[in-house]
């Protein structure tokens, strides 16, 4: 078992940086590749970005691409996801998730563990 906690959400204007964590706690971090969702109202939850157990390779979303980077520290058993340029189009919960490494990483169903989510909202 793994679990997840976000934390950093909040109402910030458009333009803009925020950056969210994801502490995790149970099985060693560095075994799951991570990644982060979220879900606008009404809509179905999607991938943000997704990054490799050495955080050595990263995966965007086309909307945040150049605009978020997600990280990781292994020794604290932290993720990040730190947004810049935010427009009102990026308020959602944001989820973290963990996987198996095997899986693909943009796939939803790929995620064994979720966190509980965290709002952000965007004004313009």
């Amino acid at each position: 078992q793994v679990q997840l906690v976000e934390s950093g959400g909040g109402l910030v204007q458009a333009g803009a940086s925020l950056r969210l964590s994801c502490a995790t706690s149970g099985r060693t971090f560095s075994d799951y590749s991570m990644g982060w969702f979220r879900q606008a109202p009404g809509k179905e939850r999607e991938f943000v970005a997704g990054i490799s157990r050495n955080g050595v390779n990263t995966y965007y979303a086309d909307s945040v691409k150049g605009r978020f980077t997600i990280s990781r520290d292994n020794s604290k058993n932290t993720m990040y996801l730190q947004m810049g340029n935010m427009k009102p189009e990026d308020t959602a919960v944001y989820y973290c998730a963990a996987r198996p490494s095997y899986k693909n990483i943009y796939s939803i169903k790929s995620y064994d563990y979720w966190g509980q989510g965290t709002q952000v909202t965007v004004s313009s």
